[in-house]
């Protein structure tokens, strides 16, 4: 039986952790959509298609051919209704602290109760990657910051372009 996931997430942008999670999640299933949730009121940096054709870009510079098994996809609604869409039967989440283990477990357990049949699976992001979030990138790059060592090369040239004067 094929395993299949998605992983979801706003990737505005794509960071190193979520890279971490990626390749973990690489492990434990057969396919991963990465779904990248789009909300009318959130105006991203990143538009829906620059974030897809940065996580394809980047997935396959470091993963190869494993990059054929992730999905890039978008998603509008409730993630537990694009798992479904996609025939994932887990999601994939990303753990860096156990602040973020506190707000994934009521996350899980809304879920499950929604949808029974679709298995929140945790991943701890590596030691290297915890104190990353994009919104923190975001931030040092628009402050001129160097976040070259918190997201892949190609981010970096994209997020130096989008806040270049």
């Amino acid at each position: 039986m094929k395993r299949i996931t998605i992983y979801a997430g706003s990737f505005d942008p794509l960071t190193n952790g979520h890279l971490d999670v990626l390749k973990a999640a690489l492990a434990v299933a057969d396919t991963i959509y990465a779904a990248i949730g789009v909300h009318p009121g959130k105006k991203p940096l990143f538009s829906l298609e620059e974030r897809i054709e940065l996580i394809e870009s980047v997935a396959r510079a470091e993963f190869g051919a494993d990059a054929e098994r992730i999905k890039v996809i978008s998603f509008d609604g409730l993630v537990i209704d694009a798992a479904r869409k996609h025939g994932a039967s887990t999601m994939i989440r990303g753990l860096r602290d156990g602040t973020d283990l506190d707000y994934e477990m009521q996350m899980a357990g809304m879920n499950e109760t929604m949808a029974p049949d679709l298995q929140t699976v945790f991943l701890p992001a590596s030691p290297s990657v915890r104190t990353i979030t994009a919104t923190l990138v975001r931030q040092i790059a628009s402050m001129g910051g160097d976040i070259r060592p918190f997201v892949p090369a190609v981010v970096a040239g994209a997020l130096a372009e989008k806040f270049a004067h």
